[in-house]
């Protein structure tokens, strides 16, 4: 067995391709795999500029170009497109001209395109990238966010080497309560702050200061000479991750005013097109584990702010102004898929569509981008089951026209999987309980598969109706997956998704038995070839699990956690996770930490476990894997452990990675399957 683990990627892709002809989807179609995201109308309202993102093979990332395509489907083409990146296309108010940020020419810089007649600027020269571009109402500036570098105090400092000498080098000296972060890794010491610069190019001009980082979306008022922004200027704001509040500022005096005053964040603002308004998102902070942001609207001078949606039991996701002024279109999630509806200063509301998604390549997450055009038609990533996002429309009446088809050429000749719904009450207290069944292509009820249960992460998050190319690809394979929304997941509200609060894992493990159950009832799965993977949060239910039961056959760990001691304290959002998911610190509450930790349970663990995690995770960092892995194997587990090569929590971010991670899943799900030793055994 060790020795065929040893070729387990090679198994997996050769045993995978001789069951998976040309019709069915392979490792190969990983690297071909495209999706739109970032739409923009077009100055004339009857076009949309998009970000078309595909895999590059040769440099195991994803390429992001910008491409055009009318309304109505006709004149796809691209505007900016080649080998470098391209991306965040925003127009200037009178429509002559289109600002990119690109790193065409090496580092990442702002240009502006003259659409008229394709003649390009480059508008900076600039030490670290750019972000959250916004043109000022008169299309004479550019504001962007950007890192600016602060010297760091020394304690020490070496004496002069001797010439040719070559040392280690200086001591990093790390003094704040947030110091790495996922897919980043150690911060330079410094923040984030916003710039103006001239849109036909010069100096930039650095407008805010301090000890601050003020990131995220901005919004100019009409006079051209004052920004809205949002940061968190708290005291110990270190120490309060979600506290923010909205503030305007003057871009030549430097003057700060603050509009919203409350316990809990305010992001977001966007300006009203007469300038008499501000619309932001927030909540107030009452310490649960998921609260859902909601849409308000203030006077522009911060009077009289009120919720839009206070019957909206879900999060906003996105928002964007009507034309008019009138009213705002939003997003949010409902039961595990991105809606967008409409709703007026009065809090009148109208759906628009439930089908946006689709930007989650690997796993079936809830995602999605829209843009509403001043006719009232929105443009959006259109989510299915069996394709990755295109753009679709959708018209006043709810009538949806797909406008692109990125994944034809791989596609269109190859059968995918379908899903189909499932939905049942929990045997623990009757909560009803929504998840979704892949079945295999040539799927026959009189034969019996394979079962995989694949968790997924958060905890505080959603599974739905979306591709999910990795569980194409488990399903490909010939087993049947199950995939489930569990108590604790959002899309289903707050109370649904705070039943975990300071509880977690607790009875969502239930809810995923009872899905297993329920699929087993239906008469096709082989009780003896069960299986179960999960990544992050789906890595803790995954290890909770074998933890609690032996009727897996073989699991695979994903990047989890596995003490939640050890893991507030190394990971990359400690304050975060300390304040709002435990009680106290752990020093103060060392029994709910333990209680809740798969660790606790490892003695009781017998099934045969792969571990997985990306080499640079600061998430949920490689030693929360490597704890139960060498736990697994002082009790003499068959266990392996696996390391993602550049790769942080995100795995699937190179889709060489992707395809490794599902590589190895399947190859040591067939290594413990027991055909072998039932064939030596007959």
């Amino acid at each position: 067995m060790f020795l065929r683990g040893i070729f387990m990627v090679a198994l997996a892709a050769m045993s995978l391709k001789a069951v998976a002809d040309d019709t069915k989807i392979d490792y190969q179609d990983i690297f071909n795999l495209e999706y739109a995201s970032d739409p923009r109308i077009t100055p004339d309202g009857k076009s949309v500029v998009y970000v078309r993102n595909s895999m590059d093979i040769m440099t195991d990332s994803t390429r992001a170009n910008i491409w055009t395509v009318g309304l109505d489907g006709k004149g796809h083409k691209p505007i900016l497109s080649g080998k470098a990146n391209y991306r965040m296309p925003r127009f200037s108010p009178d429509g002559t001209r289109m600002a990119y940020v690109s790193s065409v020419e090496g580092k990442t810089q702002i240009y502006v395109r003259w659409l008229a007649t394709g003649e390009t600027a480059r508008v900076t020269d600039l030490q670290f990238g750019p972000s959250s571009l916004a043109w000022s109402p008169d299309g004479t500036q550019i504001a962007f966010t950007m890192f600016v570098p602060k010297k760091q105090k020394t304690f020490f400092s070496l004496p002069a080497k001797p010439k040719g000498a070559k040392w280690a080098g200086p001591a990093q000296v790390i003094d704040r309560a947030t110091y790495r972060i996922n897919e980043v890794g150690y911060l330079p010491h410094g923040y984030t702050q916003i710039f103006v610069v001239p849109a036909d190019g010069g100096t930039p001009r650095q407008v805010t200061k301090g000890d601050y980082n003020y990131g995220g979306q901005m919004a100019w008022m009409p006079d051209s000479k004052t920004i809205v922004l949002s940061v968190n200027r708290s005291e110990n704001w270190q120490l309060n991750p979600l506290e923010s509040e909205i503030y305007t500022l003057g871009i030549d005096d430097g003057k700060l005013t603050q509009l919203t005053h409350r316990k809990g964040p305010d992001a977001g603002p966007q300006v009203s097109p007469d300038g008499s308004l501000i619309a932001y998102v927030g909540f107030d902070d009452k310490g649960m584990q998921s609260q859902n942001q909601q849409l308000y609207v203030m006077g522009a001078d911060g009077s009289n702010p009120h919720m839009l949606t206070p019957d909206l039991d879900r999060a906003i996701a996105e928002f964007q102004w009507s034309k008019d002024g009138k009213g705002l279109y939003y997003s949010y999630d409902d039961r595990g898929t991105r809606h967008v509806s409409y709703v007026t200063l009065a809090g009148a509301g109208r759906k628009i569509t439930g089908k946006v998604g689709g930007q989650s390549l690997g796993r079936p997450y809830t995602s999605g981008d829209f843009r509403a055009a001043p006719d009232g038609r929105v443009v959006f990533t259109l989510g299915r089951t069996e394709r990755p996002a295109d753009l679709a429309v959708v018209d006043r009446i709810g009538r949806v026209t797909p406008i692109t088809a990125l994944n034809e050429d791989i596609f269109g000749h190859k059968k995918l999987a379908g899903v189909e719904e499932l939905n049942f009450d929990s045997s623990v207290d009757k909560t009803p309980i929504e998840a979704w069944l892949m079945k295999p292509v040539d799927f026959d009820p009189s034969k019996k598969y394979p079962l995989l249960l694949e968790i997924h992460g958060g905890p505080h998050a959603a599974y739905g109706p979306d591709f999910a190319a990795e569980d194409q690809l488990y399903a490909a394979h010939g087993y049947v997956v199950v995939y489930v929304n569990p108590r604790g997941s959002t899309s289903y509200g707050a109370a649904f998704a705070n039943m975990i609060h300071h509880d977690y894992p607790s009875h969502d493990y239930d809810d995923l038995m009872d899905a297993v159950n329920l699929v087993i009832g239906q008469g096709y799965i082989d009780t003896d070839q069960l299986y179960i993977t999960g990544g992050s949060g789906g890595g803790v239910l995954s290890a909770w699990t074998i933890g609690h039961t032996n009727r897996f056959r073989a699991a695979v760990v994903v990047k989890p956690v596995i003490n939640w001691t050890s893991f507030v304290l190394t990971a990359d959002f400690s304050p975060y996770f300390v304040k709002y998911w435990f009680p106290d610190m752990p020093w103060n509450a060392q029994e709910t930490y333990w209680k809740h930790s798969p660790l606790a349970y490892v003695g009781n663990v017998k099934t045969p476990t792969m571990m997985m995690v990306g080499q640079e995770d600061y998430r949920t960092p490689d030693s929360e894997t490597e704890q139960f892995y060498e736990a697994l194997k002082l009790q003499g587990i068959d266990s392996v452990m696996v390391r993602i090569p550049q790769s942080g929590h995100h795995i699937a971010a190179k889709p060489s990675n992707l395809v490794q991670k599902v590589g190895n899943i399947l190859a040591w799900f067939k290594d413990h399957d027991g055909k072998d030793e039932k064939k030596a055994a007959e």
